[in-house]
């Protein structure tokens, strides 16, 4: 792996391998350990043209547990594609740092970043795919049901997005079933889903406009904001459109009593899921966030260690 900027850039021996280094991490932090210090002498450049919590934090923990150092910089002090391009910008970071997590808004930056790189360049999130969520995703719901993931079903209910595309990559990947259920318009395009089953032969997928069709069968019932960063002007079309796919206790008792709820956050609390399902017995939302530490230690090991 030189870098990580979609799930289907790479193959499943590389991901398992990511996640069960993330997951020795995790235990040795667990057990009160202080974990190898893989990045000893690196430095990790983040950069941020979106507003980030859990991206940010979870970085900048990993890479000081590994014992590297982080610069953190914004969109506009940097300036990509206005001050200079993103493949000037990556070239003097080739001489300076050991690796560029870059949270963008157009995904093609992050391609050219990663065609002029010689150090690791990772997708922190774009317009297209959020690669390092999904990892933390599939790390929730291997310590629900093991590292075997083949035969579950994933119902991601909600929107056609960036969170979407990994998710469903990453489901065809480890052998799971992929079931989105979006209000009609709001599907994933037919052009990328034929993209994506060439790309991962194994995908099974589906779509659906019936929320309660989706879940009948999921093990994991996963849902996000129905409106994303820079979709503001589309607000109350939006709420109004999406009205039906709420995660509420009505939609979790049309599926399996053992199925298990994620969101990626933030949440907008009692708009696409209600705090009673939230923060229930079935939610995993809060162990989900905090593998986005150890699924990234596992990331920035691989690639940088």
């Amino acid at each position: 792996m030189q870098h990580f900027i979609s799930i289907a850039d790479h193959t499943t021996d590389e991901i398992l391998h990511v996640l069960d280094t993330g997951f020795r991490l995790r235990e040795q932090r667990l057990a009160g350990e202080r974990n190898d210090p893989i990045l000893a002498g690196q430095t990790l450049a983040m950069l941020f043209e979106k507003p980030s919590l859990r991206t940010r934090v979870s970085f900048a923990t990993a890479t000081y547990d590994l014992g590297g150092q982080v610069i953190v910089m914004s969109g506009d002090e940097v300036g990509l594609g206005v001050r200079e391009t993103a493949s000037d910008a990556v070239r003097v970071l080739n001489g300076m740092v050991n690796g560029i997590a870059a949270r963008v808004f157009e995904h093609k930056k992050l391609v050219d970043m990663a065609d002029n790189a010689e150090i690791p360049v990772i997708n922190a999130l774009s317009d297209h795919s959020h690669p390092c969520q999904a990892l933390a995703d599939v790390m929730t719901v291997m310590d629900e049901f093991g590292r075997d993931l083949s035969g579950k079903t994933f119902a991601f209910v909600g929107d056609g997005n960036n969170m979407t595309r990994s998710l469903a990559t990453i489901c065809g990947k480890l052998g799971m079933k992929f079931i989105l259920a979006a209000p009609a318009g709001y599907e994933l395009d037919d052009e990328w889903v034929d993209q994506i089953k060439q790309q991962v032969p194994g995908l099974q997928f589906d779509s659906t406009n019936q929320p309660k069709d989706a879940v009948a069968e999921a093990d994991v019932i996963y849902t996000d904001t129905w409106v994303s960063m820079g979709q503001e002007d589309e607000k109350l079309k939006r709420m109004q459109d999406f009205r039906q796919f709420q995660i509420n206790q009505s939609l979790l008792d049309a599926a399996p009593d053992h199925a298990i709820v994620l969101h990626c956050l933030p949440a907008y609390r009692n708009i696409e899921i209600t705090d009673e399902v939230k923060d229930g017995k079935s939610s995993r939302v809060f162990p989900e966030a905090h593998n986005r530490l150890h699924a990234q230690k596992g990331l920035l090991a691989v690639l940088m260690g």
